[in-house]
C-alpha cells in the first residue's frame, strides 16, 4: 500500500507502554539482553528453522504466505517476515528478532490443524504486531529465558532483584497490545476470541461444539472467584508464572475494545489497507462479558 502506515501507538495498548518504560529503567536489562542475543545466537536460531522446518513462500504453503503478507501489509510492515512451519504437537506461534538481522516467525503444525483460516490470520497478525511494535529483543529475550537459559552460570544472579518478573510483566503487557492489532487485521472480534478460546482448550474435532461467547462470558466467573482477597492473591501468584495473560482475560479485553470509540477511529485507518475488505462496523460479540476495568486488568498481569 502506498499510503502511509498508522502508528503502531494507534493501538498499543496502555499497559504495554507502562510496563516498556519500567522496563527500560531497569539497570543491566540491554547489557543482558546483548549478550544473549548475539550474532551467533542469531545464526543458531536461524539454522535451527532452515533445517529443520518448512519455509513458507508463494510456492511453498502460498495459502499462508498470502496470510502473513496481509497480516504485515495491514499492519505497515515493510515486508512480510520469514515464517517457518515446524512439526509439534502443542498448537503455538512465536516471533524472534536478534542482532539487529530479518526477524521470523515460526508456528506450530499443531496450531494450523485446530484454527480456522481466518484464526490463522490473526495469529500470525499478532506476530507480526510484534515486530510492528518493536518488541524484537525483549520478546527473544524472554523466549530464549522460558528455555531455560536462566539456569546457565552467573545468569541466576543477573535475573534476581526483579528483572525476570518485569519482563515476563512486560511480555504479558505487549500480548495485549497485539491481541489488538490481530483484530485490527481481521476485523471481526469472535475471530480473536475463538482463536483466544482454542488455544485455551479446544481441539479439532470439537470445533463445531466451542461458543466464543459462553467463553467471554467465562471472564464473569473468574472475577467472582477472585472476588476475595485470598482469591485475588491466589489468581495473581498463578498469573506471575505465566508468559501470556489469562486466555479469558485476553478475550475479554479484546471484545471490550472492539466495542470502543478508540477501536472505531483506528479501524477505519487500518481498513484502508485491508485487500478488498473493511474492518468491521459492528462485530463485537455478544458475551456480556462486560466487568472488569483497566485497574483489574492491571492487577491480573
Amino acid at each position: 500500500a502506498g499510503d502511509a502506515s498508522p502508528s503502531a501507538d494507534d493501538f498499543r495498548h496502555p499497559l504495554d507502554r507502562e510496563n516498556t518504560r519500567l522496563l527500560r529503567a531497569l539497570p543491566g536489562l540491554d547489557s543482558l539482553a546483548r549478550s544473549l542475543l548475539s550474532s551467533t545466537a542469531e545464526q543458531l536460531l536461524v539454522l535451527e528453522n532452515v533445517g529443520s522446518a518448512v519455509r513458507v513462500s508463494e510456492r511453498q504453503l502460498p495459502t499462508l504466505h498470502r496470510a502473513i503478507s496481509r497480516a504485515a501489509s495491514v499492519l505497515g510492515l515493510e515486508r512480510a517476515p520469514d515464517l517457518y512451519v515446524k512439526q509439534a504437537p502443542s498448537p503455538n506461534a512465536y516471533t524472534l528478532a536478534v542482532g539487529g538481522g530479518a526477524p521470523f516467525v515460526v508456528v506450530h503444525t499443531a496450531l494450523l490443524e485446530l484454527l480456522s483460516e481466518e484464526e490463522v490470520v490473526a495469529v500470525l497478525a499478532h506476530e507480526c504486531a510484534h515486530i510492528r511494535c518493536e518488541h524484537g529483543v525483549y520478546l527473544t529475550l524472554a523466549n530464549v529465558l522460558a528455555d531455560g537459559a536462566a539456569s546457565a552460570p552467573g545468569l541466576g544472579a543477573l535475573l534476581r532483584g526483579g528483572m525476570e518478573d518485569a519482563l515476563a510483566r512486560w511480555l504479558r503487557a505487549a500480548e495485549l497490545t497485539c491481541d489488538r492489532a490481530a483484530l485490527l487485521v481481521v476485523g471481526e472480534p469472535r475471530v480473536v476470541v475463538s482463536a483466544l478460546m482454542k488455544l485455551a482448550g479446544g481441539s479439532p474435532s470439537l470445533a463445531t461444539e466451542l461458543d466464543p461467547d459462553a467463553f467471554l462470558q467465562q471472564a464473569r466467573l473468574l472475577d467472582e472467584a477472585s472476588a476475595t482477597p485470598l482469591g485475588w492473591w491466589l489468581r495473581n501468584a498463578a498469573t506471575r508464572q505465566l508468559s501470556h495473560p489469562l486466555p479469558v482475560l485476553r478475550a475479554r479485553e479484546v471484545d471490550t475494545w472492539a466495542s470502543s470509540g478508540e477501536y472505531q477511529r483506528v479501524a477505519q485507518a487500518y481498513a484502508a489497507r485491508q485487500p478488498g475488505a473493511n474492518a468491521s462496523e459492528d462485530g463485537r460479540s455478544s458475551g456480556d462479558a462486560q466487568s472488569g476495568g483497566p485497574a483489574d486488568l492491571a492487577a491480573a498481569i
